[in-house]
């Protein structure tokens, strides 16, 4: 992984802390005779990542004064819906992966039944988290996050982006298909994590608008690595299976564009992502920083 400024570094560091630390809580051991999904829900998420929604939903709420504790909970609640769509995609009728982070997937370590469960469990606890007046003293605050993390997790956003996914295998798709997809299933939730901290903050709708921009083209530049990753990377460094998706023939933005012309569109994006944070002054430093770290990650 290339260094990272300390600046950077740190915060990051710090986040995955703060957000592990928050699931333990939010995600207690059960003495229950369901124990087992409990169990399951725990190892899905406690496994080690980036944390990298998280951390989205911390800078942007901490470039408005949201307090620290509404946007943990805010973070961890997007940080369950990604590893239930991890758990679920890891399954065998999705792409029957045995690794993840490095760990057993969910299905392995636990079976298919409790795997599902797990991820259906993780699912409604995020929007019971969204829902408790812990996570922010107004009701239409959480009546709106509630309503976005839906639309970006839904059918009309990464479980559409999912089902695209899945007839990707078999169907030729062009690069603005390709693009669609990815916008999806990957940038949707991207673009919610980084929009959150504004909606906590009731921030205006100039400010919101340029953080979902800012995340749009995140999104792309962070999935066009992640394609890149699956032909170049190595298990050890993702700590996931790599080529994948070449052996399954998908069509990819690498295998579109090609490996020289992807790395630049993924470089072009990750400045542009920047560029829409011009608004903010210094106060998006952190979020610049993320838009170049993503692009030059080797997991």
């Amino acid at each position: 992984m290339p260094s990272l400024p300390k600046t950077l570094t740190a915060a990051m560091a710090d986040t995955v802390e703060q957000v592990e630390a928050a699931i333990d809580v939010l995600l207690p051991k059960a003495d229950l005779m369901e124990a087992r999904l409990f169990d399951a829900m725990r190892y899905g998420c406690l496994g080690g990542g980036k944390r990298l929604r998280p951390f989205l939903v911390m800078e942007s709420a901490r470039m408005f004064g949201v307090a620290p504790a509404c946007a943990l909970r805010t973070a961890a609640a997007v940080e369950f819906i990604h590893c239930y769509s991890l758990i679920h995609d890891d399954l065998p009728a999705m792409d029957d992966s045995p690794l993840r982070r490095g760990r057993k997937t969910v299905h392995l370590q636990f079976d298919e039944a409790t795997a599902i469960l797990a991820g259906d469990a993780l699912l409604t606890a995020a929007f019971e988290v969204l829902a408790d007046p812990e996570t922010h003293e107004d009701p239409q605050v959480r009546c709106r996050l509630v309503a976005a993390l839906s639309r970006a997790a839904g059918a009309r956003g990464m479980v559409g982006g999912q089902m695209l996914d899945l007839i990707a295998e078999s169907t030729p798709f062009d690069i603005g298909a390709i693009t669609r997809l990815q916008r999806m299933k990957t940038g949707d939730i991207i673009a919610f994590s980084a929009a959150a901290g504004a909606i906590l903050g009731k921030a205006s709708p100039a400010h919101l608008h340029a953080l979902q921009a800012y995340a749009h083209d995140l999104g792309l530049a962070f999935q066009i690595a992640d394609d890149l990753l699956d032909v170049e990377g190595t298990e050890d460094e993702t700590g996931k299976a790599v080529g994948r998706d070449v052996a399954a023939g998908k069509a990819t933005f690498v295998s579109i564009l090609g490996v020289d012309r992807a790395k630049a569109q993924a470089r072009r994006l990750a400045d542009q992502a920047a560029g829409h944070l011009d608004i903010f002054g210094s106060r998006a430093d952190m979020l610049k920083e993320v838009a170049r770290f993503v692009v030059e990650r080797r997991s």
